[in-house]
């Protein structure tokens, strides 16, 4: 009987340990994760497709994109932002008329960032682009890598790439088709980052602490 019950009092401290390391696991993995930066275009504008103003010389592109931390309890740190503008949206047929980058910077949690720019762009190109059929639409592309730092624990994590692009139509005034904001996405499914290698250590200092306590 008393091996029995010594048995059983086993089994409900291994039980309970396993319960514990579940449960500190899903805390670890909810405080280590992070949301991508939502990235978008709120502006975009090319002065030599207005009819209106009739300037075909002007070979300035201006735009705004925006930045957005959603996580509630990290930071997160840009590499230099690495922008490309293409005369078409099919990559395969598609030329570049303009390059732009936005030099590194920290973004605060649950910010936004706006940069309005101009870059000078290869005029040829663009005039080529509107005399297509139909409104001319160009395609903007994002690079840089992104670290994310939790703002209890002060960690930083590694470099993430992000890596995202939109198709943007324009009228006859060069001004963007879409009111709103156009999101640059990525082929990838868009799950949120998480350092596996932090996780682990976690959780194993987790799991030693634990066993000291049984």
């Amino acid at each position: 009987m008393a091996e029995s019950s010594g048995c059983g009092c086993c089994c409900k401290c291994c039980l309970r340990l396993i319960i514990s390391i579940g449960v500190l696991s899903l805390i670890v993995w909810l405080t280590l994760r992070a949301d991508t930066p939502k990235c978008s275009i709120q502006y975009f504008y090319l002065p030599a497709l207005n009819k209106t103003l009739n300037t075909p010389k002007n070979n300035t592109l201006l735009f705004e994109l925006r930045l957005q931390n959603t996580n509630k309890d990290k930071g997160v740190y840009y590499d230099a932002l690495n922008l490309t503008f293409y005369d078409n949206p099919n990559r395969s047929l598609s030329h570049i008329i303009g390059t732009y980058t936005i030099p590194a910077f920290y973004q605060g949690h649950q910010k936004k960032a706006k940069r309005r720019e101009s870059v000078k762009v290869n005029n040829t190109l663009v005039l080529g682009s509107g005399l297509t059929n139909g409104p001319p639409v160009f395609r903007v592309d994002l690079a840089t890598a992104v670290r994310f730092k939790n703002i209890f624990w002060k960690w930083k994590s590694k470099r993430h790439k992000l890596v995202v692009a939109a198709n943007v139509e324009v009228n006859e005034q060069g001004v963007k088709v879409n009111k709103k904001g156009i999101k640059l996405k990525s082929g990838a499914p868009e799950n949120g980052y998480c350092d596996r290698a932090q996780v682990g250590v976690l959780l194993g200092l987790m799991v030693l602490v634990l066993l000291n306590f049984r």
